[in-house]
């Protein structure tokens, strides 16, 4: 017995396929009463009991006796049902195909068949694969690696959109039962895999349900696949628990040393741009403005990464440098942030090269850090990873904090007295608001300022203007 399909072409050549596709689906729901149909059982999927669970044996003997076939064309129209999503697999999701055997399967929920006519979107595949991501810690199949990396690569304008809405389903998905969210799981993943199946395998969306599979063989797994599974599940176990009083104690202490420079916690000084339309918070906070203020010199405090993050902060602190001949400590915070936000496979060259320029005995950059944080730094490079230089970086941080440059800077920041507006004047600001400069334009204008001084500065050749003269008088001529 064969079933052909059609093409999901467009117009008049869909309608064969929708055709047949009903057929199915009364099958299927035939399959599924209660008295008539396939018997189903609860089955103990790992430790979760899954309800109405059917063997692939009894689903092929139900269709050899309801259809009066034999059991290798019952076999290849339960191969179908399963290709198609109508019925899908409890262990191995990737290979679409019915077995005549003990195999475990469920009905899919009719949100999921074919007939509902919604496009298996590529922004839904990306917020399954970055839920998928984020309950299984990383570890995606290898061609769910692929699929999560060039759908990051193609939506990339909307990733936090996706993230926004991956974290949200996980988190209502973990409300629900144990069986109910493990069997969601299971239908959710089913459908990915008919509309976004594996390399070398067809969609039975496109081309039919052939498969390029042997149902009958062992999928074989690589070494390094082994290799990967042990090094993850080591991780996981040496990884050390943080408490939960101690996370929230690191919170606060984030929110208390932040909140005065949050505009949405903290009014702006002297006052807020969006709702007074004055752009005197603008001016001061400017890139390179000549005096910063008291907030923002404040900041650059919190942290090494707050200061050089500022480009007055850097410049501030690349004339300590000049003032302490200590320049090579900043190149060496540079190659240690490269090292923090590199690739994993470069990890070791670069650690090995950091030592060789700023620590090894007789370096030719070598930096001036004291002995107990050169020996933490020196034994952690023994067996590098991303922060293994944090020591360092801080130790260099602190020499900036306590130098007279930074006090210094800190005595002469402006303290800008708040403006102070009735609520009728900002009503009338608001009735006035233009769109103004943005920020990014004033950044380039100031940048052309720049270049055309340097131009301006830069010695004059005679003999290039003369030439130039000349030629500009013969085409006049």
């Amino acid at each position: 017995m064969k079933i052909r399909t059609a093409r999901p072409d467009r117009g008049q050549h869909s309608r064969p396929r929708m055709h047949c596709l009903n057929k199915l689906e009364a099958i299927v729901v035939e399959m599924q009463d209660p008295k008539s149909g396939v018997r189903g059982v609860e089955q103990k999927l790992n430790i979760t009991i899954i309800p109405h669970v059917i063997s692939g044996k009894d689903i092929i003997a139900w269709i050899a006796n309801k259809m009066k076939t034999p059991p290798e064309e019952a076999l290849a129209f339960g191969t179908m049902l399963v290709s198609y999503g109508y019925i899908y697999p409890l262990h191995n999701h990737k290979k679409l195909v019915m077995c005549n055997d003990t195999s475990l399967y469920r009905f899919q929920t009719p949100y999921f068949w074919p007939t509902q006519k919604w496009v298996a979107e590529d922004v839904d595949y990306a917020i399954y694969l970055a839920k998928r991501n984020i309950r299984k810690k990383g570890v995606l199949e290898p061609y769910e690696q692929a699929h999560y990396n060039h759908l990051h690569e193609w939506l990339n304008y909307k990733w936090d959109f996706i993230v926004m809405q991956a974290t949200e389903q996980y988190k209502a998905g973990k409300e629900r039962k144990k069986p109910d969210r493990v069997v969601f799981d299971c239908q959710e993943r089913a459908y990915w895999i008919v509309n976004r199946p594996p390399r070398r395998t067809h969609s039975a969306m496109d081309c039919g349900p052939d498969r390029l599979i042997d149902p009958n063989a062992d999928e074989k797994i690589t070494f390094d696949q082994y290799r990967r599974m042990n090094m993850f599940y080591q991780q996981a176990i040496m990884r050390s628990k943080v408490k939960s009083s101690v996370s929230l104690g690191v919170l606060v202490k984030y929110i208390t040393t932040y909140k005065n420079h949050d505009p949405f916690l903290a009014p702006c000084l002297p006052s807020n741009p969006w709702q007074t339309d004055t752009d005197t918070y603008w001016t001061l906070n400017m890139r390179r403005v000549d005096i910063p203020t008291k907030m923002r010199v404040e900041r650059w405090s919190f942290g090494l990464f707050e200061l050089l993050t500022d480009l007055r902060g850097r410049d501030d602190f690349k004339i300590f440098l000049k003032k302490e001949f200590s320049g090579e400590n900043l190149a060496f915070w540079e190659a240690a942030e490269e090292l923090k936000w590199g690739t994993a496979s470069s990890i070791s060259t670069k650690a090995e090269s950091i030592f060789k320029t700023f620590l090894a005995p007789g370096a030719p950059r070598w930096i001036n850090i004291d002995g107990r944080t050169m020996g933490l730094t020196v034994k952690g490079l023994e067996h590098p990873h991303r922060y293994v230089l944090e020591a360092a970086q801080t130790h260099v941080f602190m020499l900036m904090k306590k130098s007279p440059v930074y006090k210094d800077i800190q005595k002469k920041a402006l303290n800008p007295a708040p403006h102070n507006f009735s609520a009728a004047q900002l009503e009338q600001n608001a009735q006035n608001q233009n769109p103004g400069i943005h920020p990014i334009i004033l950044w380039k204008q100031e940048e052309e300022e720049k270049v055309k001084a340097a131009a301006a500065s830069a010695p004059v050749d005679i003999k290039a203007v003369m030439s130039k003269i000349d030629r500009r008088n013969r085409d006049i001529q």
